[in-house]
């Protein structure tokens, strides 16, 4: 098992004159020099350089404390995740893993190897509290691809303590900045090696091209495609290894790539649009599994721990703790082989030739105006139609389905009005706003539903194991109620939507 660090971490450029006397820096009672270690680094990568591309590295390293494999996944500017696995001859097979949305047929193989002699200084508080870790490197990078090439520089690492409060750095930073010391150019070690060993005509590495700002309609509907592509991209490694939301913020970012798809059709051509749509409708269908079951899981423990403990019998908090275990890791299991299929492997492979070389209509090229106001217009009036028809129906069932559906396209029309933002300003955003209130209002009502299946479904085992099942029917009654209030503040809330609503 990978062990998984965030790694929040400052680097400078450094001649010959070292280190400058950190001792003044608030909070440092002490510098303590921890020796010498000598580091021996492999990166490895695809022969285009689609880890680099992205801000990923993967090496393996000797020398030091924590020799083995790591892989870094970028969080924000100084901040990414650092998953470590032992050393081994190959690449560790949960690390590849890690990378296949980026890496997907491509074969890893080594790049760079950087060599460092690094001169390591530990900056503690007055308790002996280690605050942050400074390394002095002088790094010797040899390129193992194409003509080779090797450079070597000096640099100034520093790196916070573990749950150190990242503030301890601006401080740091004052004070080198004060001595002279600049923040170096490159992001990393190996973005610096690659860029000054490349050979004069080395074509960039692979990543998503850079759009211009967008102008006509296509643009801002291209934008929003490729920032949840990249979102699928970027959230691949977290779903992998279970990571809180993760699963929930995959789903909604295919969900939007899809809604956005049909809903500007008049914009793209269908011929090639409809088949990726397809293929995103189960994916997300995929990440439902266990998205839905999590959502429920989640809801019922809440509304258990709510109750008055005399109102709680038989031991119902240990039968949903059970079911919520079972099925969350049967549906874990079945999702990552999904991340690993070759028909998701080849939707990323779609979704990039479809950003790269976009089927525009010729409606595309017009002004964003009119047609991005239309398409969400045309969602809007369908939801209008749903809405209405729900509101008709008795309550039961048919109501039930017909509210589930005006949710789905409640969530259309939010995704359409956020593609259509940039372009629209303010009637889109307040539509956006909307669409949120009212996807949460039809979200607790469609919640209460499945709730209340899943209570009956666990009563009945209950039951047929000679236990109490009144707690399952005290929750399923309360379900019930909140199902009567949201079906009750649906009206009211619609009819203010339809008011503010300006497109």
């Amino acid at each position: 098992m990978a062990d998984i660090k965030r790694e929040i971490e400052r680097k400078y450029e450094s001649d010959d004159s070292g280190l400058p006397d950190l001792t003044h820096v608030p909070g440092v009672a002490s510098v303590l020099d921890k020796g010498v270690a000598h580091l021996d680094a492999t990166y490895h990568d695809t022969a285009d350089e689609r880890l680099a591309a992205s801000a990923v590295t993967l090496r393996r390293r000797t020398g030091g404390s924590d020799a083995g494999w790591h892989l870094k996944l970028p969080v924000a500017p100084g901040v990414r995740d650092e998953i470590h696995a032992p050393l081994s001859d190959t690449v560790p097979d949960r690390l590849a893993a890690l990378v296949r949305s980026r890496v997907r047929d491509g074969a890893l193989r080594p790049v760079v190897r950087l060599r460092s002699d690094r001169e390591i200084r530990h900056l503690v508080d007055a308790d002996g509290r280690l605050l942050a870790e400074v390394g002095v490197d002088a790094v010797h990078a040899e390129r193992l691809t194409g003509s080779g090439g090797t450079v070597q520089w000096t640099e100034i690492e520093v790196e916070l303590a573990d749950d150190g409060d990242p503030a301890f750095l601006d401080k740091v930073d004052k004070r080198l900045r004060k001595a002279g010391v600049r923040p170096s150019k490159s992001p990393s070690k190996l973005a610096r090696a690659l860029a000054e060993t490349a050979p004069p005509t080395k074509a960039h590495p692979r990543g998503p091209r850079v759009p211009r700002k967008p102008v006509t309609a296509g643009d801002h509907v291209l934008a929003y495609v490729r920032e949840q592509r990249d979102a699928l991209v970027e959230l691949d490694p977290a779903v992998r290894q279970d990571m809180p939301d993760s699963v929930h913020r995959m789903r909604v970012a295919t969900r939007r790539l899809r809604s956005t798809l049909g809903t500007f059709r008049a914009l793209l051509d269908r011929e090639i649009t409809d088949p990726i749509g397809a293929d995103l409708k189960w994916l997300a269908g995929e990440l439902g599994l266990d998205r839905d079951q999590e959502v429920l899981a989640e809801r019922l423990t809440t509304a258990l721990n709510d109750l008055p403990a005399t109102l709680v019998s038989g031991p119902i908090a240990d039968r949903l703790t059970t079911w919520s275990e079972a099925r969350h890791s049967s549906a874990h299991g079945r999702l990552t082989k999904i991340l690993d299929s070759r028909r998701y492997l080849a939707l990323l492979d779609t979704l990039d030739a479809l950003s790269a070389d976009p089927p525009l209509r010729e409606k595309a090229g017009a002004d964003p105006g009119k047609p991005l106001a239309k398409a969400v217009r045309k969602d809007f009036d369908e939801l209008t139609r749903l809405v209405t028809h729900a509101l008709g129906l008795p309550p039961g069932q048919d109501r039930d389905i017909a509210l589930h559906e005006a949710r789905k396209k409640s969530k259309r029309t939010r995704y359409a009005a956020e593609a259509a933002t940039p372009a629209l300003g303010k009637p889109a955003k307040n539509l956006v706003k909307s669409m949120k209130s009212l996807q949460s209002l039809l979200g607790d009502h469609q919640d209460s539903v499945m709730a209340r299946q899943t209570l009956r479904e666990l009563a009945a085992v209950a039951h047929a194991a000679g236990e109490s099942a009144f707690t399952h029917g005290l929750l399923h009654g309360r379900e019930e109620r909140r199902a009567e209030l949201a079906e009750a503040a649906l009206p009211g809330t619609w009819t203010s939507i339809r008011k503010n609503t300006a497109l």
